[in-house]
């Protein structure tokens, strides 16, 4: 018997989706961040940040890590990855440096974006591109392997 009934549990898990997180402008995170709700950054993180909701980066914001999220609204700097599950926006301010790969993109006039990007399924995409990452080290692997022919 635990001591949390199923429907308490739910209950908790609800109040974790439903809780807001505020990182503010002048606030600077070394480290990464992981959350069950939604995050609001304003300041400079510098690690990856996870959120099984939403993220929201404003303004002059800037995180130097990956971005995983099932929604995000990007109005900052994001030097590094951003894998989304569902819908992605791009405000005008925002400037991407890095690869996106999301379900649903938004890109609104004047936003800058330094990378590709994949749309589609992402864990799809994930399990792909661990594929093909494997199959290139076997490969590179392999090669290595192979003594070098030489003729004189």
């Amino acid at each position: 018997m635990s001591l949390f009934s199923n429907k308490e549990e739910s209950k908790e898990e609800v109040v974790r989706s439903n809780s807001t997180n505020h990182i503010g402008k002048g606030t600077e995170i070394k480290g990464d961040l992981d959350t069950h709700g939604i995050i609001r950054i304003d300041g400079k993180i510098y690690g990856n940040v996870r959120s099984k909701s939403k993220i929201n980066q404003g303004e002059g914001s800037y995180v130097e890590g990956n971005v995983i999220s099932q929604n995000a609204e990007i109005s900052g700097e994001v030097k590094g990855k951003l894998e989304i599950s569902e819908m992605l926006v791009l405000k005008p301010s925002a400037v991407i440096n890095g690869d996106i790969f999301t379900g649903k993109l938004i890109i609104e006039s004047g936003a800058t974006l330094n990378g590709t990007c994949r749309m589609g399924d992402v864990k799809n995409m994930q399990k792909q591109n661990n594929n093909n990452f494997n199959n290139a080290q076997k490969h590179q692997q392999n090669q290595q392997k192979q003594p070098t022919k030489a003729t004189v």
